[in-house]
């Protein structure tokens, strides 16, 4: 099939579409995926292991803007509001752009896939007739009377369907004008819930998290599946390792890696404070630690024996080297040090990440995740304090990891893909949109 396939955000909302995309080409299917990106200068150079068409878009913030979108995320409690405000700043200046791009993808294709938060793709798949596949990056978004939609595990089927009512209705209400102003352009009708008919599509939606994390609910229709991690090992962008590395790691224990991700701020003064606040927790807790940061030294920090300052290293190189990662909870990073083995402590920035923190607690391997806006260096050492005098989380840990290594996120998704439209060779394309209409 010609599959097109859109994704907009930061490294991890972009590196699972770059894996799905080597996994569908090597399968035999023409792919032609289009990044919209928060990161200039990062993306530009980026290619297809297995020949996919890739085409790039910069939705480039000054970082005076970036600082700005971090800031007012996680200091905004209302999860509504964090998420309109993130869509505000940081989706909507691309929303047209975004949906020209996915009309040419309709245009071009049979199979349409998406990041389930970009709904341009989604009313442009509609409008074609195509089918249409929702990625979701992580399974808070997906509805089910079994759970509720903040963790808690008090309120039975009945309350948590009472509670998933009322979230959806919110939801939509705040930000269905997004997708409605661009269904208006096509005469299309105006959307009745956002979650089910965006987030989730109803041909197809790949939950893009491990089994071990994200268990698939009873309830679920057969159109939600759980494929697991799209990882792809080791991406040319997250750099090689540095020659500094080994030597520091062969002088002592194994240290925490610390990193904020795609959310370290991207102003000197807002690194500086995050460096200040990552080195102090380290030495209050008496731990070696690697602190990932591209500018430390303009920050005026430097690399000493207890702890190790990197631009980027390959998570999957690095982390089993460490006795856990301090991270900012997003997918991505979150998955990679589950499928290292090591315990994780959260700074959580937005709702999400909260989420993913709840999750790491639940299984055992992490504590209570922290929320930046309230942080500090003293409770940052207490509990990396605390889980290196626990064990028996770094067991548990391991213990995930190895049921882990036997999942393929990639293999799965395209096979479900396949279960549903791939045609037999010598068939005719067109498949696809007969099973669409």
């Amino acid at each position: 099939m010609k599959i097109g396939m859109l994704t907009w955000g930061s490294h991890g909302d972009i590196r699972p579409f770059l894996a799905l995309a080597d996994g569908l080409q090597a399968a035999g299917h023409e792919v032609h995926l289009v990044i919209y990106c928060l990161q200039a200068g990062v993306y530009e150079a980026v290619r297809s292991a297995q020949g996919a068409k890739i085409t790039v878009h910069t939705l480039a913030l000054s970082a005076e803007e970036a600082e700005q979108v971090g800031h007012a995320a996680y200091q905004i409690r209302d999860p509504m509001k964090q998420i309109a405000a993130l869509l505000r700043m940081a989706f909507a200046p691309a929303e047209d752009a975004m949906f020209a791009s996915a009309r040419r993808l309709g245009a071009e294709s049979d199979l349409l896939i998406g990041h389930y938060f970009v709904h341009p793709l989604q009313i442009a798949a509609e409008h074609a007739g195509l089918p249409y596949v929702s990625v979701l990056l992580t399974h808070a978004a997906v509805p089910s009377d079994h759970q509720h939609p903040l963790g808690l595990r008090v309120l039975g089927k009945p309350g948590n369907r009472l509670l998933w009512w009322l979230t959806r209705t919110v939801l939509t209400r705040t930000l269905r004008h997004y997708p409605d102003r661009l269904r208006k352009q096509l005469g299309m009708p105006p959307l009745r819930d956002l979650v089910s008919e965006v987030w989730v599509s109803r041909d197809l939606a790949l939950v893009a998290v491990s089994p071990q994390i994200c268990a698939r609910q009873p309830d679920w229709p057969d159109s939600i599946q759980v494929c697991g991690f799209l990882d792809r090992p080791n991406c040319e962008l997250e750099g090689a390792l540095p020659a500094s590395l080994s030597s520091f790691l062969g002088a002592g224990e194994a240290p925490v890696y610390m990193t904020l991700g795609s959310w370290m701020p991207a102003d000197l003064p807002g690194q500086t404070e995050a460096l200040r606040l990552l080195t102090e927790a380290a030495r209050l807790a008496g731990s070696r630690a690697i602190i990932q940061c591209h500018n430390w030294e303009a920050c005026g920090f430097q690399s000493d024996l207890q702890i190790l300052y990197i631009a980027s290293a390959p998570h999957q190189q690095i982390f089993p080297h460490c006795c856990a990662v301090l991270h900012h909870g997003g997918a991505g990073t979150t998955q990679s040090a589950t499928l290292a083995g090591v315990p994780s402590l959260v700074i959580a920035h937005i709702s999400e990440q909260e989420h993913w923190g709840r999750e790491l607690r639940r299984l055992g391997i992490a504590g209570k995740p922290f929320k930046r806006r309230s942080v500090s260096p003293a409770r940052l050492a207490a509990q990396i304090r605390r889980l290196r005098g626990t064990p028996a989380m770094t067991v548990r840990a391991q213990a995930i990891a190895q049921a882990m290594k036997h999942e393929d996120g990639v293999a799965e998704a395209v096979r479900q893909i396949g279960l549903r439209w791939s045609a037999p060779a010598g068939a005719n394309i067109v498949t696809a949109r007969e099973h669409a209409s």
